[in-house]
């Protein structure tokens, strides 16, 4: 298991769009955690050339996240919400895009990491198949599926996989299980459920899968609370979009140090994510569930606004912990997080008799 090669059991959860950079992976793998790429988005030459450039920043492992293609969707529920973005165009003085379907490169993506295997290979967004997951095996590397209930844990574990990365509703960026819109479970029941569920089938508890927590994790006591429920590891994503190694947009940094709260929408790409509410999440609450159309319609109006400063027409995604979001290197925030974790598990002994 990979994660008994990382003396930290921290994750950099895979952030596409933008934050997640080969020097930012780098840095979470080379302070012992674990560093991901984020294959959401990219071609399979550019995911190649960001693997290169990690590989040349760490010798440490590594993991790289895909996108399970979506089934297309409904193309008149798709132009009923394009239509409603007219005024969202002249605001922003760009057109809508092409509302396309696409699979986002899935079998090129999955070509390269067969011939340049990777340590873990996970994935968001549904099941790979069991042939997908029997070639990465072959290829040497571990399969992870994020889920969001005890039932899609289970469906993950059928096709073999060999983690599971629970994600409670508290996460920031897109729900990555199987099902839109997710189960609305948080994470310490999600926690809860699936170790119980996992220790009846396994032999031991050495022999069930490792569960990796993720959602609203944002300091060293939240990791050691994790750890305690039975979690191999605690991935953190939203905690490192401040780091400086972190591709994270200038307005975006500047909306993380602001007051503000989160919400669900699937307003800007027609799959439910979570992220810091502004006008556009609250004008167009009913987006269809239609990823990637949704995605490829407002892409135009979020790069528009990225440019000019505009946080009311970005996804600024972020989980419910946002606000202890620290603007410190990805390395110095691992070992802080680490440090922090064995406080709060020693803490936590003076409160039980007979440690």
């Amino acid at each position: 298991m990979i994660l008994e090669q990382c003396p930290l059991p921290i994750v950099l959860a895979p952030m596409a769009g933008g934050p997640s950079t080969p020097e930012l992976a780098a840095a979470v793998s080379e302070a012992g955690g674990l560093g991901f790429l984020a294959a959401g988005y990219l071609t399979a030459e550019g995911l190649g050339d960001r693997l290169a450039a990690t590989r040349r920043l760490t010798t440490r492992p590594v993991g790289v996240n895909l996108f399970v293609p979506s089934a297309p969707g409904d193309r008149q529920a798709v132009a009923a919400y394009a239509a409603t973005l007219a005024g969202e165009a002249a605001r922003a003085g760009a057109g809508l895009g092409e509302p396309r379907y696409d699979d986002d490169a899935w079998a090129a993506k999955l070509a390269l990491l067969q011939r340049d295997a990777v340590a873990v290979v996970s994935f968001t967004f549904g099941l790979p198949g069991s042939d997908v997951v029997t070639a990465l095996h072959e290829a040497g590397s571990e399969v992870w599926v994020t889920v969001n209930s005890p039932e899609q844990a289970a469906a993950a574990l059928d096709q073999g996989a060999d983690a599971l990365v629970l994600q409670g509703i508290e996460a920031g960026g897109h729900q990555g299980g199987l099902t839109d819109p997710p189960p609305g479970l948080g994470l310490l029941a999600l926690l809860q459920l699936v170790r119980a569920q996992t220790a009846q089938t396994a032999q031991t508890a050495q022999t069930a899968a490792p569960l990796v927590a993720s959602g609203g994790i944002a300091t060293g006591a939240a990791v050691a609370a994790v750890l305690a429920l039975g979690a191999r590891a605690a991935a953190l994503g939203t905690a490192f979009l401040a780091c400086p190694e972190a591709g994270t947009a200038a307005v975006h940094r500047q909306v993380l140090r602001a007051p503000g709260t989160t919400a669900l929408t699937r307003a800007f790409s027609g799959r439910t994510a979570r992220g810091i509410r502004n006008r556009f999440m609250t004008e167009h609450p009913d987006a269809p569930a239609a990823y990637p159309e949704i995605h490829h319609l407002t892409s135009p109006l979020r790069q528009a606004a990225r440019a000019a400063g505009d946080p009311e027409q970005v996804n600024l995604w972020a989980g419910q912990a946002f606000p202890l979001a620290a603007g410190i290197p990805a390395g110095q925030l691992v070992r802080q997080l680490a440090d922090e974790a064995r406080d709060a598990a020693a803490a936590v002994s003076r409160y039980l008799p007979g440690t």
